[in-house]
Parts: structure tokens; sequence; C-alpha cells
């Protein structure tokens, strides 16, 4: 019977883990998120410090960064603190104008 189990047991785990290996199909190709993958770059957004934030800045802001998203921060504005590698922020002060640029 402890025979039964422990062969039984080894099955069973040769079976989850067979689950775990990839193909040779699915690897012939690169990975699609690295052509377009829209990660954020704030370097392009920096053209934006100094300037009034507006709609239009912030797309293009977007734009140019190849971020998926993006958000203007105020000053006292509740944000949530989750870091997404697609998303640019555009950090103000009280008057709107642009003191930061960073990406998350």
């Amino acid at each position: 019977m402890p025979w039964k189990l422990a062969s039984l047991g080894t099955v069973l785990a040769v079976a989850m883990l067979a689950g775990c290996t990839t193909t040779s199909e699915s690897a012939k190709g690169p990975v699609a998120a690295e052509a377009g993958s829209g990660r954020c770059d704030a370097t392009a957004a920096e053209f934006t410090l100094g300037k009034k934030a507006s709609p239009q800045l912030l797309e293009e802001a977007r734009t140019r960064s190849g971020s998926q998203s993006a958000r203007i921060l105020r000053p006292n504005d509740m944000i949530t603190l989750e870091y997404r590698s697609d998303r640019l922020n555009l950090n103000t002060d009280a008057n709107l104008v642009i003191n930061r640029v960073n990406c998350g």
C-alpha cells in the first residue's frame, strides 16, 4: 500500500510540474512587450517642466514618453501608491506649473 501511494504521489507531482514547462513553439518569437510595450520613459516628457498643466500637454507628454496612461498630480491630491511602469506622472505646484516628471 505505501508503494502505491508513493507512486501516485510521484505521478501527481510530475503531472503538476509538466504544466510549468514551456514548449519550443511558445519560445520561438521575441517577447511582444519589447516593441511598443507602453513602458514609460520620463526623460522624454521633461519638456513639460515649468509649463502649466493642461489636458493637451498631458496627452502630448504621454505620447512622447510611450506611456499607456498619464495623470496630473497636484500638491494635495490623494493618490494610489501602486507602481505602474506604463503610467506617466506630472507633478505640479499649487499654480499647476509642472515641477516634476516621473513614471509609476
